[in-house]
C-alpha cells in the first residue's frame, strides 16, 4: 500500500469537498448521500487497488499523514471494503451509527447519586490496573481478545496525536468530533441546557432544539428509532411503519401516531387531536414544574428527571406487544412469533469438507518420547528453548540433550521415589498435576515428557494463588475427579505456594489432598545407569488432560490421547511446513491450547528452537516479541491479535526492525471475528518493516478438537485469501447474507484456512438433532480425525453429545461413520473450501429468538469513543436469563479518571450504537471501578465468575444503566377490563354451581345469655359509677414503666374521682357546653384513661392525638394541629411539658402556635367536683371521636356513638371471656382503633386489670412486654406489629438468657397482634418459632382485623378454631381472582385468617363496582353490619356522597335491605372443615389488602406488600422497602443495610426479581438509608408520605436510578 502514491487533487475538488463537508455537518445533507457524493468527486483521483472489483467502488486511500488530514480535517471515507473491519474503522461504523440516532435526542435521565458514593467510586487510593488485563482466551468467551491489551500503553493522552503511523488516527478523532458535532451531546443529560452546539439538530423543524431541558420536555416532538426503516426494507415497502406510540409505559393505549416512513420522526399528537403540535409552550415557564400524580405541581429536580424518564418511554421503541390469548387463569408471557420476513437460509444442503491426505514422511519419529530421545542423543547441544527474564534478556538455553536427561530423571523419580517399593504412589496411567508459572517454560516441558517418559497423564493447571482466584476451586474439583494424588512443580513456584506456619503447603478451597513434588535436578535423584523409560510407539492411551473452563464456570478436562497428540503434530507440522531446527518465537500460554501445541510438543518433533516470551515481559514491553523475531531471524511465531495490538500501540517508529525472517505469523485466536482488525492495522504499519502480507495466518482451535483450521503460509505473490462482509442482520438469524449496502451492521470476516490434513469438516445446526447445515447457514463446526481429545474425562454423557456426534443429512442418514467431535465455533465453509469462524458457542446470547455473539458486543462497546473512559481489555458481556428470554448484560471497567457525567454519558452512547448495529437491547450496563473484575490466570475477565457477582449482587459497580423498558418486550398483555357481568347473573352463576353466596357472621348478641352486669348501662360513665360503688378497691390499671416496675396504678373508685375533678375542671376553667370536642393529647398511659372519662362526665366529646414527638416537633407536629383542628376541638387538655412544648420555639417553627384552642394542663387538678355528673339523653349522641391516619396518608375521624360503643366493649367481652379475675397486657398505642379500646374503655366495661406497656418503652428495653406477660401470668395479650418486630430483631439471640432468667409464655392463651392490614405472616411465624423455647404455644398467635368503619371486625378470641392459612396464585389475584393452589407451588402466597369474626358483626364479600354479592372463595370488597359500626366521618368538609356510601350501603341485588359499611379492603370468605363454638362450619375471612393502597399496573391489581416482599427476599442488604406509583411508573425504594458501595449493586436485583415475579417493569429505583420509609405507630408504611418526599426531593437518597 505504501507504494501506490494518491494524485493529488485539483482545487475546485477540494473546494467542493469543503462545499459538502459544511453541509453535512449543517444536516443538509444525509450521511449516505454525503458518501456517494463525496466518492463520486474523488473516486478518480485515487488509482484502483489490483485485484479489485472496480464496479464495487471501492477505492483505496493511502494512508492519511498528518499533513493531509490537517488540510482536509475529513472523516476518512468508509468506502473501501478492506478496511471495513480495522478497529477504527469499526469505531467509525458505530459513530455513524450514533449519529443516526443523534435526530432522535434521547433524553435519559442521569442517575442520582449521593456526594460520598461519587468520591468513593473514583477510588482515591487507586491501583493502576493490573496490565494483565489483556484478556487472555482462557476457553472462556472472554472480553475480546481480538482487541487485546488495555490501556496502559496507549499513546500518550494525544490519543493519535503522536502515531502518524497508525493511519487515520487523526481523521479519526476529526470523525468523532465531527458526529458528535450537531449533539455535542447525544443524550441529552440533565444538565438543564443542553450544548450550543446542538442548535443543528434537525428535529421536526423545530429549529433551535438545544434550550433548557423543560422546553425539550415540553416539545414531546420524538423521533421514532429509524433502524425499523433502515433495516427490514424489504418489508417497509408495502406499508408505512405505523408503531403505535404507547403514552406510557403500563398503559398500552394506542394512540398511535402514524411516523412519516421518510423519516421516521414520530409528532406525539397535542392534547385534543388536533393537527401535530410542533412545539407546545412550556407548561410552567422554566421552573421546570411537574405534576405529581394528583395534579398538584410539585417543582423538584426528581420530578423533573422522572418526567424525563416517562417522555422517553414514551417513544415507541420496539414494535407493540401482539395480541395473544390469555387463558383463563394462566397469563402466558408473550412468545416471540418468528418474524415471517426474517431472512432463512435457501443455499444447496452442504457436503463434508475432507482435508489434503495426512503425507507419511519417512523419518517422522513413531512417537514423541522417541523424539526427544533420537534428538537428545544425536544433537544433544542443539538449543530447545530459550527463555527470557523480565527485561529481555536471555535468561536460559535449554538443549534437547538436557531436556532428554531432565526428563528421564523426572520420569524416574515419578514411578520410584514416591510412596513405598511395595506401595508406589504413582503408576503407570495415574494423573498428576502440573502447576508451572507462567515464566517457567523450561521446567514445564521437563516435567511433562517426564510424565509422557513414564507413562502417567500430566494435568497442566495454573498456579493457585491465595489472592482470590476465580477459577481455583472448580480447577480442585477436576483434580478431584481425575484423582490426582502428586502435584508437579518447580523450586521456585513451590517457594511461592502460600504455606502455613509448619511450613506446610495448606489444602486449597475445593482441592484433593496432594503431595507437592519438585522435579528440579537437586531436588531428585538420579536414575540408576540400568534404568531406562519404556518407550513405545504412539498408543490409544491417554497423554494428558488439558483443562477447559466452561460458559457457567465449571473445569472440564478433555483428554487427548497419544495417538491424537502425535497425529496433531504431523497435521501441524504438515500444514505449517515445519522443519527441522526451525526457530519459533512463542508468546502464547505453554501449558494448553496453540501455545502447548506448537511451542512444546510440534517443536520438539522437528527438532525447532523455542523463543518463549513470559507474560510478565509483554506487560513491560509489548514490542519484545517483534524484537526477538528480528533479533533471532525467526521464521515462525505464535502470537494473540491481543500481542499484535499492543505491538502497535507501543510501536514508535522502531529503526531496526525488520520482519522479513518471518515466514508464518501464526494468530492463535483467529476465530475471533475481531482478531481480522488487529491483522490488519499489524500489517499496516509493519508492512513498511519487511512484513508479507501472505505470512499472517489465523488459525482456528478449540480444546475439544483441538486445531480445527489454520492458514497455510501461501508462496509470495499469490491471491489474498478473500474475506465475508456479512449482514448483522443475518447472522443474527443464523444466515450468511454478503451484505451490499449497509455499512454499518457488518461483520468482516477473515478465513482460518483449510481443514487439517487428515481430517474431514462439517457444520450442523445449533439446536436439535446434529443436521447439515446449508450452504448460507451459520452452525457449529464439527471435525472427524484421530487428532481431537476423545472425552470430558470422568463425564460420559457430555462425552457423548461432544466427542461422538453423527451429524445427518436431509434424509436423515449419518453422512459418515466415524463420529465428529464439535468444536464449540460457530462458523461456515465459504467458497474454495476455506473456514470461516464467527464465534465460539459459549459466547452466544439469544435474545428474542435471534442470536447474537458476545465478542461481537464488546467490539462494538469498545468502538465508542474506545479508551476514553474504560480499559480495552476489561470489558465483559454475558447474559442472564430474565422472564424466560436471555438478557445482556455489559460490565466494563471504568477509568479512575472519568467523571460521572462522562461515564453515563458513553453509557447511553453505547446502549444506542449497540441498538444501532445489533438491532439489540442492553439489559444493563454497569461500570465498575479499575482494576475490580475478577481475572482468569493470565489476565483476561473471567467471565461466569463476573456474571455470579453480578447474580449475588457483590460486584460493587459505580454506575449502573438498566434498560428494561427496550429490552422485556414479551411480558403478558395488558389486562383489559372485561364488560361487568351483572350481579344477578353472578348469583345466578353461583347457584348453578352450587357455590354459596360468601357471607358470614359471628355469634349473635342477643342470645348469648350470661351474666353480664354491665350490660343494664346504656353508657360507659354510668358503668364506671357503678363499678366505683360497688367495687371500689378493685384495680383496673396498672402501668409499667421501662425497667418493668409499676408506674402507677387506678382503682375504680381512684379513676371515678379524678375523673369528677376532670370535669369540675372543664366547666370551671373551660367553660364547655356538652357536645364540645377536648383534645387529650397525652403519652400513653393513665392520664389520658382519668382525661377521657373526665370528659364524659363533663357531657364532652374526647378526641384522643399523639403528643408530638420530642425528636421531631417539625414532623409530628403538624398532623397534632391538623387533628385538633379538623376535629373542630375547642380546648385542649394535657400534661404540663407537653403544654409547654406545644407553645415552644421549635413549635413555633413548625405551626402558627398562636392560633391552638385553649391548652388546660391536668397536673394539679382543683379540689372540688362537679356540681353534677353529665347523663347523655339519647345513646346514639357522639361518646367520642376516633382519627387515624390511613397508610395512603389520609387523615379520616369516624363517629362513635354511645350504643356502638357498648357494644363495641361486649363484643370483645364475649369473645376474648374478660370477667373481673382477668388480667390482660396491652403493648399498644392508646390512640385509635381498636388499641384505644383496649387501653382505655374494655376494662371499665368488663372489669378486668389491664397492664399497660407503652411501646415506646420497649427501645430501652425490648425484654418489657414478655417479661410483665411471663411475671404476671398473663393469659390475654395484645401487640402491635411493631412491637412484635420488635421484640424478634431485639431478642432474637437473647432467648437463653431470658429462659436462664426464668421468663415463661407457657400460660399465653391468645397473643393478639391488632392491625388494620392483611396479617403478615412471615413475621407471626418468626415470632412464635423464636419465643416457642420460651413456652410459647405457636397457636396463641393471631391477628386481628379493623378498618376505619368499623373498628374490629375479628379478633381470635379464646374459644373456637385455630386461625388457618391458605395459598392462593398471586397471578390470579392480580385479575381480582382467588385460587387456592398447594403449598409451595409457583407463584403461591400464603394468606392466613384475620382472626375470628366478633359477635354481633356480619360480614358480606361484595364486588365494589356493581355492588353485587360475590361467591364463596371470590375476590371482593369486605361489606360489614354490626352494632359497633362507626356511625360515619367526622370531616369539616361534610363529604355526603363519600358518608353514605362507606357507612350506608346497600347490595344491588339478593339482600336489598340491609345497611353495610364498605371497609375498603378486599378479602374473601372461605368455608373451613372446622367447627366453630357453636357446633357449625367454620367461615374464615382472608383479607388480601386495601383498595385504596392497591397499585393499578398494566390492567391488574397490586398489592405493594406482595412486590415489597420479593425485593426485601432478594439480598441480604435490604432491611425494608416500599413501592409507589407515579404516573404509571413503578418507584421502588429499598433501604440498605450496608456500605453505600453496594448500593448500586441493588438495581439489577430489584429490577430482575419484581420481573420475574409480578411481570412488572421499575421504572425507579431509589437506595436510602436505613429509617427514611415513614412508618406509622401500628408498624404500616406511610407509602404517600414517601411518595411525596420522593417528589419533593427530601429523601437524600444514596441513589436513584432510573431504568430507561
Amino acid at each position: 500500500m505504501a507504494d501506490r502514491e494518491p494524485v493529488p487533487l485539483p482545487a475546485e475538488v477540494r473546494a467542493k469537498l469543503a462545499e459538502l463537508e459544511l453541509e453535512l455537518s449543517e444536516g443538509d445533507i444525509t450521511q449516505k448521500g454525503y458518501e456517494k457524493k463525496r466518492s463520486k468527486l474523488i473516486g478518480a483521483y485515487f488509482p484502483q487497488a489490483p485485484g479489485m472489483d472496480p464496479s464495487m467502488g471501492q477505492e483505496r486511500r493511502a494512508p492519511v499523514t498528518p499533513s493531509s488530514s490537517s488540510r482536509y480535517h475529513r472523516r476518512r471515507s468508509s468506502g473501501s471494503r478492506d478496511e471495513r473491519y480495522r478497529s477504527d474503522v469499526h469505531t467509525e461504523a458505530v459513530q455513524a451509527a450514533l449519529a443516526k440516532h443523534k435526530e432522535r435526542k434521547m433524553a435519559v435521565p442521569m442517575p442520582s447519586k449521593r456526594r460520598s458514593l461519587v468520591v468513593q467510586s473514583s477510588m482515591d487510593a487507586y491501583t493502576p490496573p493490573d496490565t494483565s488485563s489483556g484478556s487472555e482466551g482462557e476457553g472462556q468467551g472472554n472480553g475480546e481478545e481480538g482487541e487485546g491489551g488495555d490501556g496502559e500503553e496507549e499513546d500518550g493522552g494525544g490519543g493519535g496525536g503522536t502515531s502518524s503511523s497508525r493511519e487515520g488516527s487523526i481523521s479519526m478523532e476529526h470523525w468523532i468530533n465531527r458526529a458528535m458535532h450537531g449533539t455535542s451531546s447525544t443524550t441529552t443529560t440533565t444538565s438543564s441546557t443542553a450544548s450550543s452546539s446542538s442548535s443543528s439538530t434537525r428535529s421536526g423543524g423545530s429549529g433551535a432544539a438545544g434550550g433548557r431541558l423543560a422546553d425539550v420536555l415540553a416539545q414531546h416532538v420524538h423521533i421514532s428509532a429509524r433502524h425499523h426503516l433502515r433495516h427490514h426494507h424489504h418489508r417497509h415497502h408495502h406499508k408505512t411503519e405505523n408503531h403505535s406510540a404507547p403514552p406510557d409505559v403500563t398503559g398500552y393505549t394506542n394512540n398511535s401516531a402514524n411516523s412519516t416512513a421518510a423519516d421516521g420522526i414520530q409528532v406525539e399528537r397535542a392534547p385534543g387531536g388536533g393537527p401535530a403540535v410542533q412545539r407546545q409552550a412550556p407548561k410552567y415557564g422554566n421552573a421546570e414544574l411537574m405534576e405529581t400524580g394528583d395534579g398538584v405541581p410539585v417543582s423538584s429536580r426528581v420530578s423533573a428527571k422522572i418526567q424525563q424518564l416517562v417522555n422517553t418511554l414514551k417513544r415507541p421503541k420496539r414494535p407493540p406487544l401482539r395480541e395473544f390469548f390469555v387463558d383463563d387463569f394462566e397469563e402466558l408471557l408473550e412468545v416471540q412469533q418468528p418474524d415471517p420476513n426474517q431472512p432463512k437460509a435457501e443455499g444447496a444442503p452442504m457436503v463434508v469438507m475432507r482435508g489434503e491426505q495426512l503425507g507419511v514422511v519417512t523419518n517422522w519419529p513413531p512417537s514423541l518420547e522417541a523424539a526427544l530421545q533420537r534428538w537428545g542423543t544425536i544433537s544433544p547441544k542443539a538449543p530447545c528453548l530459550t527463555t527470557m527474564d523480565t527485561n529481555g534478556k536471555p535468561l536460559y538455553v535449554l538443549t534437547y540433550g538436557k531436556l532428554w536427561s531432565r526428563s528421564v530423571k523426572v520420569a524416574y523419580n515419578l514411578l520410584h521415589k514416591l510412596g513405598t517399593k511395595q506401595e508406589p504412589l504413582v503408576r503407570p496411567g495415574d494423573r498428576v498435576a502440573l502447576v508451572f508459572p507462567n515464566n517457567d517454560p523450561a521446567a514445564f516441558m521437563s516435567a511433562f515428557y517426564g510424565c509422557l517418559l513414564a507413562e502417567v497423564v500430566p494435568v497442566p493447571i495454573e498456579v493457585p494463588l491465595t489472592r482470590k482466584d476465580a477459577g481455583s476451586q472448580q480447577i480442585g474439583f477436576l483434580l478431584g475427579s481425575c484423582g490426582v494424588t502428586v502435584a508437579l512443580t518447580s523450586d521456585a513456584c513451590h517457594k511461592g505456594l502460600p504455606k502455613s506456619p509448619t511450613g506446610e503447603i495448606p489444602q486449597f478451597k475445593g482441592w484433593p489432598k496432594v503431595l507437592w513434588f519438585v522435579g528440579e535436578s537437586k531436588h531428585v535423584s538420579k536414575p540408576p545407569r540400568d534404568w531406562f523409560p519404556h518407550i513405545k510407539d504412539a498408543n490409544q492411551d491417554t497423554a494428558y488432560i488439558e483443562y477447559k473452563t466452561c460458559k457457567d464456570g465449571s473445569v472440564l478436562g478433555v483428554t487427548v490421547m497419544r495417538i491424537a497428540m502425535l497425529t496433531h503434530c504431523q497435521a501441524l507440522t504438515q500444514s505449517c511446513s515445519y522443519t527441522e531446527a526451525e526457530t519459533i518465537v512463542n508468546v502464547l500460554d505453554f501449558k494448553k491450547d496453540v501455545g502447548l501445541w506448537h511451542a512444546v510438543l510440534t517443536s520438539v518433533m522437528n527438532m525447532m528452537h523455542v523463543i518463549s516470551i513470559p507474560y510478565a515481559l509483554m506487560k513491560v514491553n509489548p514490542l519484545s516479541w517483534i524484537q526477538k523475531v528480528c533479533q533471532y531471524k525467526a521464521k515462525v511465531a505464535c502470537v494473540k491479535s491481543r500481542d499484535m495490538h499492543w505491538a502497535l500501540v507501543a510501536h514508535r517508529d522502531q529503526r531496526d526492525v525488520n520482519l522479513s525472517s518471518l515466514r508464518m505469523l501464526v494468530v492463535a485466536d483467529g476465530s475471533n471475528p475481531w482478531s481480522i482488525s488487529s491483522c490488519d492495522a499489524f500489517l499496516n504499519v509493519f508492512q513498511t518493516k519487511g512484513l508479507k502480507p501472505e505470512v499472517i495466518c489465523p488459525c482456528a482451535s478449540s480444546p475439544e478438537a483441538l486445531t480445527v483450521a489454520i492458514r497455510r503460509p501461501l508462496e509470495e505473490g499469490s491471491t489474498p485469501p478473500g474475506r465475508g462482509v456479512l449482514s448483522m442482520q443475518g447472522l443474527s438469524h443464523g444466515v450468511i447474507r454478503v451484505d451490499s449496502e449497509e455499512k454499518l451492521s457488518v461483520l468482516t470476516l477473515q478465513d482460518v484456512g483449510s481443514v487439517m490434513p487428515g481430517a474431514m469438516m462439517c457444520v450442523v445446526r445449533l439446536e436439535g438433532v446434529p443436521q447439515l447445515c446449508k450452504t448460507d447457514e451459520i452452525g457449529e463446526l464439527c471435525v472427524c480425525t484421530v487428532a481431537t481429545g476423545t472425552s470430558y474425562y470422568g463425564l460420559a454423557g457430555m462425552t457423548k453429545n461432544t466427542f461422538e456426534v453423527f451429524p445427518m443429512s436431509n434424509n436423515g442418514a449419518p453422512v459418515s461413520e466415524f463420529p465428529f467431535t464439535r468444536t464449540g465455533l460457530l462458523g461456515f465453509i465459504g467458497p474454495g473450501g476455506l473456514i470461516f469462524a464467527a464465534g465460539k458457542m459459549d459466547g452466544l446470547m439469544v435474545v428474542a429468538g435471534r442470536r447474537h455473539n458476545a465478542d461481537d458486543i464488546v467490539a462494538t462497546a469498545l468502538a465508542v469513543e474506545p479508551m476514553k473512559f474504560v480499559y480495552r481489555g476489561r470489558i465483559a458481556v454475558f447474559s442472564i436469563t430474565v422472564l424466560h428470554d436471555e438478557r445482556i448484560v455489559v460490565v466494563a471497567e471504568q477509568r479512575p479518571d472519568s467523571t460521572e457525567e462522562d461515564s453515563f454519558q458513553w453509557m447511553s452512547r453505547v446502549l444506542q450504537a449497540i441498538d444501532g448495529i445489533h438491532q439489540v437491547g442492553v439489559y444493563c450496563l454497569a461500570l465498575v471501578p479499575s482494576n475490580t473484575l475478577p481475572k482468569t490466570p493470565l489476565g483476561g475477565i473471567h467471565l461466569s465468575e463476573t456474571k455470579q457477582l453480578f447474580l449475588e449482587g457483590a460486584l460493587h459497580p459505580c454506575n449502573v444503566l438498566m434498560c428494561p423498558h427496550t429490552c422485556v418486550i414479551n411480558l403478558p398483555k395488558p389486562r383489559q377490563k372485561q364488560p361487568e357481568i351483572g350481579p344477578a347473573s353472578v348469583m345466578v352463576g353461583n347457584l348453578v354451581s352450587g357455590k354459596r353466596i360468601a357471607q358470614a357472621s359471628g355469634r349473635d348478641l342477643g342470645q348469648i345469655e350470661d351474666n353480664d352486669q354491665a350490660r343494664k348501662f346504656l353508657f360507659l360513665s354510668e358503668v364506671l359509677q357503678w363499678r366505683a360503688q360497688t367495687t371500689p378497691d378493685h384495680v383496673l390499671y396498672t402501668l409499667l414503666n421501662s425497667r418493668g416496675t409499676i408506674a402507677s396504678s387506678l382503682t375504680c373508685v381512684q379513676l371515678h374521682k379524678r375523673a369528677e375533678k376532670i370535669a369540675a375542671m372543664l366547666a370551671e376553667r373551660g367553660h364547655l357546653q356538652d357536645g364540645d370536642h377536648v383534645a387529650l393529647v397525652y403519652p400513653p398511659g393513665i392520664d389520658l384513661v382519668v382525661a377521657f372519662y373526665g370528659c364524659l362526665y363533663a357531657g364532652c366529646v374526647p378526641i384522643t392525638v399523639r403528643p408530638p414527638h420530642l425528636q421531631n416537633i417539625s414532623t409530628t407536629l403538624p398532623t397534632v394541629k391538623m387533628i385538633v383542628e379538623v376535629s373542630r376541638s375547642v380546648c385542649m387538655m394535657t400534661t404540663q411539658l407537653i403544654s409547654k412544648l406545644l407553645r415552644s420555639k421549635e413549635a413555633s417553627a413548625a405551626v402558627d402556635v398562636r392560633t391552638w384552642p385553649p391548652v388546660l394542663d391536668t397536673d394539679d387538678l382543683p379540689k372540688k367536683k362537679p356540681p353534677l355528673l353529665y347523663k347523655p339523653s339519647n345513646p346514639d349522641t357522639l361518646a367520642y371521636l376516633d382519627f387515624s391516619v390511613s397508610t395512603t396518608g389520609m387523615l379520616a375521624g369516624v363517629k362513635m356513638s354511645h350504643t356502638a360503643t357498648s357494644a363495641f366493649c361486649r363484643s370483645i367481652k364475649l369473645q376474648c371471656e374478660l370477667y373481673p379475675s382477668r388480667e390482660v397486657a396491652i403493648c399498644l398505642d392508646p390512640y385509635c382503633g381498636l388499641g384505644f379500646v383496649l387501653w382505655c374503655l374494655c376494662s371499665v366495661y368488663s372489669g378486668h386489670q389491664s397492664i399497660l406497656i407503652p411501646p415506646s418503652e420497649l427501645e430501652v428495653n425490648p425484654a418489657l412486654w414478655l417479661s410483665a406477660v411471663s411475671q404476671y401470668k398473663v393469659r390475654d395479650t395484645f401487640c402491635s406489629y411493631s412491637v412484635m418486630e420488635l421484640c424478634t430483631k431485639g431478642l432474637g439471640l437473647q432467648t437463653d438468657s431470658l429462659k436462664s432468667r426464668g421468663l415463661d409464655l407457657s400460660r399465653v392463651r391468645t397473643c393478639v397482634v391488632v392491625a388494620e392490614e392483611r396479617p403478615r405472616i412471615a413475621l407471626t411465624q418468626s415470632f412464635s418459632k423464636l419465643f416457642k423455647d420460651l413456652g410459647l404455644h405457636p397457636r396463641a398467635v393471631s391477628t386481628s382485623f379493623g378498618c376505619r368503619v368499623n373498628l374490629a371486625i375479628c379478633l381470635q378470641g379464646t374459644s373456637g378454631p385455630d386461625p388457618t392459612t391458605v395459598f392462593v396464585d398471586m397471578r390470579a389475584l392480580r385479575h381480582d381472582r382467588v385460587r387456592l393452589v398447594e403449598r409451595g407451588s409457583p407463584h403461591s402466597l400464603p394468606l392466613m385468617e384475620s382472626g375470628k369474626i366478633l359477635p354481633g358483626v356480619r360480614i358480606i364479600i361484595a364486588n365494589p363496582e356493581t355492588k353485587g354479592p360475590m361467591g364463596e372463595s371470590h375476590l371482593g370488597e369486605i361489606w360489614v353490619h354490626s352494632g359497633h359500626n362507626a356511625s360515619g366521618y367526622f370531616t369539616v368538609y361534610g363529604d355526603e356522597a363519600l358518608q353514605s356510601d362507606h357507612f350506608n350501603s346497600r347490595l344491588s341485588f339478593g339482600d336489598t335491605q340491609t345497611i353495610w359499611a364498605r371497609t375498603g379492603y378486599l378479602g374473601f370468605l372461605r368455608r373451613t372443615e372446622l367447627t366453630d363454638a357453636s357446633g357449625e362450619r367454620h367461615d374464615a375471612l382472608y383479607v388480601v389488602g386495601a383498595l385504596e393502597e392497591a397499585m393499578e399496573l398494566r390492567g391488574m391489581r397490586y398489592h405493594p406488600i406482595d412486590i415489597e416482599t420479593s425485593v426485601i427476599r432478594t439480598h441480604k442488604s435490604i432491611t425494608e422497602c416500599a413501592v409507589f406509583t407515579w404516573t404509571n411508573l413503578l418507584v421502588v425504594v429499598v433501604e440498605l443495610d450496608g456500605s453505600e458501595q453496594e448500593a448500586l449493586d441493588l438495581v439489577p436485583l430489584v429490577t430482575n426479581v419484581v420481573l420475574e415475579e409480578h411481570y412488572l417493569i421499575v421504572g425507579v429505583v431509589v437506595v436510602v438509608d436505613i429509617g427514611v420509609i415513614p412508618i406509622n405507630s401500628r408498624g404500616e408504611k406511610q407509602r404517600m408520605h414517601l411518595r411525596d418526599g420522593f417528589l419533593a426531593d427530601q429523601l437524600d437518597p444514596i441513589y436513584v436510578a432510573y431504568n430507561m
